[in-house]
């Protein structure tokens, strides 16, 4: 699911058709995007595929972080008049990230978590 909000965002300027209306909202998408990508990469869960130097504690927070910046930034960064189709995906976009981190076991099930004994029991 990270990568494919990531990758959400990165291609939400265009999908939602805001890329001409607001250079701001488009940065922002596209940053946070790549953040989410990258973090994913390189985090100690299944879907880290580069390495796992991030534990899945700090990407949950990582992703509630992202999430309620994106639900402001609207505000923050003064396009929430530019149309709903700017304001809204961020919005969004960021109440699920903030209700994934919610409701995601903190527990990753990949070989370096088992090795750590940080596997839960089943």
């Amino acid at each position: 699911m990270d990568y494919l909000v990531g990758l959400l965002l990165i291609a939400g300027p265009w999908i939602f058709q805001f890329a001409d209306e607001s250079s701001v909202a488009t940065w922002i998408a596209v940053v946070a995007g790549i953040a989410l990508v990258g973090a994913s990469m390189v985090t100690d869960y299944e879907g880290g595929i580069v390495g796992h130097l991030i534990s899945m504690p700090m990407h949950l927070a990582m992703d509630a972080v992202v999430g309620a910046f994106l639900a402001v930034s609207p505000w923050l960064f003064g396009f929430a008049d530019q149309g709903v189709n700017a304001w809204l995906p961020f919005v969004v976009i960021g109440l699920g990230e903030i209700a994934a981190a919610a409701m995601t076991e903190r527990t990753a099930h990949t070989q370096g978590a088992v090795r750590r004994g940080m596997h839960r029991a089943h």
